[in-house]
């Protein structure tokens, strides 16, 4: 599952940001708001682009704010509310002015961004952001977004997967489910 190779990093990024800046459950366990938020908005942004600079305390505070509106999206999508999620969407989009721009730089071809000149790095992010969601929910695989259905997680995924099968945020989420089941069969006479 390939929509293209700068909105598939740009998607990454959006999944980076609600899993590292939004508290909520990981795993079984209750997940505070981090402790360090430049060092998990840097981790957030490396989810896509694995080189990313570190963020200052800043621009960490600013994508926070941007995570919540992302995870709000994510859960829109999970409650099957697809005119919530697009909706959420468009805002983000109009409000950041979000508009498709070639650019080359750091020694890279040329590459399309998502926002215009001028902006804050995290109001760049939004655009972006929100434009590779937007390619997602207006496509035809806007059910690839979705929260982890494993009991005490609520992270959030892409499923690039061939089948589009996928449901838990990750393999230790998934494991966790499948053993829980197994053991339960084997408690049942």
């Amino acid at each position: 599952m390939d929509f293209n190779s700068h909105a598939d990093a740009i998607v990454r990024v959006a999944v980076g940001l609600v899993n590292e800046l939004t508290p909520g459950e990981r795993r079984g366990r209750n997940l505070p708001p981090p402790h360090d938020l430049a060092a998990a908005a840097t981790e957030g942004l490396r989810a896509g682009y694995p080189g990313h600079r570190k963020v200052t305390a800043e621009e960490a505070r600013e994508l926070a704010g941007v995570a919540a509106r992302l995870r709000a999206v994510f859960d829109a999508v999970a409650a099957e509310d697809v005119d919530e999620a697009a909706l959420r969407v468009n805002a983000l989009l109009e409000e950041t002015r979000a508009r498709p721009l070639l650019q080359r730089h750091d020694g890279e071809p040329w590459h399309l961004h998502f926002h215009g000149t001028g902006g804050t790095a995290a109001e760049d992010w939004a655009a972006s952001c929100a434009t590779g969601l937007a390619i997602v929910l207006g496509s035809e695989f806007h059910d690839r977004l979705g929260v982890c259905t494993a009991p005490h997680c609520d992270r959030v995924y892409v499923d690039v997967s061939r089948n589009g099968t996928r449901r838990f945020c990750g393999t230790a989420c998934q494991n966790r489910v499948k053993t829980a089941a197994f053991r339960a069969r084997g408690r049942t006479p």
